[in-house]
């Protein structure tokens, strides 16, 4: 396997992330009652949208071809998170640590990848940036819960 194989899989694993992040925030914002917490996970949404379209850039400047598409396991985390807003007390408390709980996972496989030894400085640029505003949503996300 090539060395640009190799990051094009891994950028691929991250990009269906961002697609299941993306689909969790719109389910959250659904679920929500909070008006600014639904404002919050719709800019969220749109921010792991907006994520995916720069990593879907960057895969294309390899001459790979992304990934389309959600995760089973993304798929079944949104069921999840949807039964738990549904026999919670307090489903926004409850969607709020589901978030909190995604967010530290992304970190987690952002600086993965970051680790990764010779990452292109493109790649390294986006990606870094991008883990940066994921930082800042848990920041966020956990005022929220402060408020809950």
């Amino acid at each position: 396997m090539k060395f640009t194989e190799e990051i094009t899989k891994k950028l691929n694993e991250l990009l269906t992330k961002n697609y299941d992040a993306e689909a969790g925030y719109k389910l959250a914002s659904d679920a929500a009652e909070n008006g600014p917490l639904k404002e919050y996970f719709n800019r969220q949404a749109k921010q792991r949208y907006d994520f995916g379209h720069h990593i879907k850039n960057e895969i294309k400047s390899y001459g790979q071809d992304p990934d389309k598409g959600t995760s089973v396991a993304g798929d079944i985390h949104r069921a999840w998170m949807n039964l738990k807003s549904t026999v919670s007390s307090n489903s926004d408390e409850a969607i709020l640590k589901e978030a909190i709980r995604g967010e530290n996972n992304a970190v987690e496989e952002y600086q993965n990848i970051l680790s990764e030894p010779h990452l292109p400085p493109t790649t390294e640029a986006i990606l870094s940036t991008q883990l940066k505003a994921i930082k800042s949503a848990i920041k966020e996300v956990e005022a929220f819960k402060i408020m809950a």
